[in-house]
């Protein structure tokens, strides 16, 4: 990384401040941070207070703002989007400004750049989409692919995107949630006891990425493999360890566009997947618009597998939840500060 120059887009959100602070121990040349909120980025710069960090003020959905930042880059790590449920469903035109046009912009500049390689951040709810945040990052996939095709194995830009399920403890989720409700003696508010999520430490988000970059070929998809709880589990794992085993819960329904459980890869994905261990690559959809040859021949190897869901993926019981939870540096902090405060 020290000869790299590295862009993050959305370089203030949760994935963009741990990659970028990864990128930093890694002793990166220069890393560039593009968003359009300025105040994260001034409270940003002055936490870091780093000559190898650059800011720039702007908006992925104008091109003219994305390619300033992109000049010179050598790497982009592509995290910006709209990511909330509820807001992408009353507001869906917004997340196909940013998640599918904003995405567009950043990798066609990329191409144009020369950048050597653009990783994109995806979503589990991109698979078998019923939002419209997930349709958003469907197509955001979409568009991903169809340059990858379009530009071809030969081009000097590596087009690639990962997919990954909840990440705990990032900005949206639930934990830092269901804490302050436990904190603060309110009844902690749970959708449906049975719903499936999974569950990833940002540190494997960011191992994730630096996968793509090492192993991508035109067009990857990578996914981590990850457990899975559900959220009653989840709710009984915090309320533990924070000493609060009997706190009331208030059950209050499904939200808009919510799933029982989330998929991160489909049965027609995994027959065209590489099993690399903790990862799955799954290839480029190459095929062209020549239909007849696979209507004819159709696809004998979707029928051997499933679809890669949180309901089907490893299941942790309370223990295990909390087992993951204290790895985590942000649960443990808020654990050290409740248990200081009791003392």
């Amino acid at each position: 990384m020290k000869n790299e120059c590295v862009l993050i887009t959305g370089g203030t959100g949760s994935f963009g401040k741990t990659m970028l602070r990864d990128l930093l121990d890694k002793g990166c040349a220069e890393i560039r941070v593009l968003s359009r909120d300025e105040e994260k980025q001034d409270m940003l710069r002055n936490a870091l207070r780093s000559n190898s960090v650059r800011f720039y003020v702007g908006d992925i959905r104008d091109r003219e703002s994305v390619n300033r930042a992109m000049a010179g880059a050598t790497r982009v790590f592509h995290a910006a989007a709209l990511k909330q449920v509820p807001s992408c469903e009353f507001f869906p035109l917004e997340a196909v400004r940013t998640n599918i046009l904003g995405s567009d912009n950043v990798i066609q500049a990329a191409v144009a750049a020369g950048v050597r390689s653009v990783v994109c951040l995806s979503t589990d709810k991109a698979v078998l989409p019923i939002n419209a945040m997930g349709i958003s990052k469907s197509m955001m996939e979409k568009v991903a692919a169809a340059i990858a095709r379009s530009i071809g194995t030969a081009a000097a830009t590596t087009v690639s995107i990962v997919r990954y399920g909840n990440v705990m403890y990032s900005r949206g989720s639930v934990i830092p949630l269901f804490i302050g409700q436990i904190k603060a003696g309110r009844p902690i508010t749970l959708t449906e006891p049975g719903m499936t999520r999974f569950l990833m430490p940002l540190s494997d988000s960011v191992a994730l990425v630096h996968h793509a970059f090492t192993h991508a070929r035109q067009g990857d998809l990578f996914i981590r493999k990850a457990p899975a709880s559900t959220i009653a589990d989840l709710v009984a794992a915090l309320a533990d360890l924070f000493g609060a085993p009997e706190h009331p819960v208030e059950q209050i329904g499904w939200r808009h566009g919510e799933k029982l459980y989330e998929t991160l890869a489909t049965a027609q994905e995994l027959s065209r997947s590489e099993d690399m261990g903790a990862y799955y690559r799954i290839r480029m959809d190459d095929r062209d618009l020549n239909y007849k040859a696979y209507f004819s021949e159709g696809d004998e190897a979707t029928a051997r597998h499933e679809d890669y869901h949180s309901h089907n993926t490893e299941r942790l019981d309370v223990e295990g939840v909390k087992r993951l939870l204290v790895s985590l540096p942000e649960v443990r902090a808020e654990l050290d500060a409740w248990r200081g405060r009791a003392a």
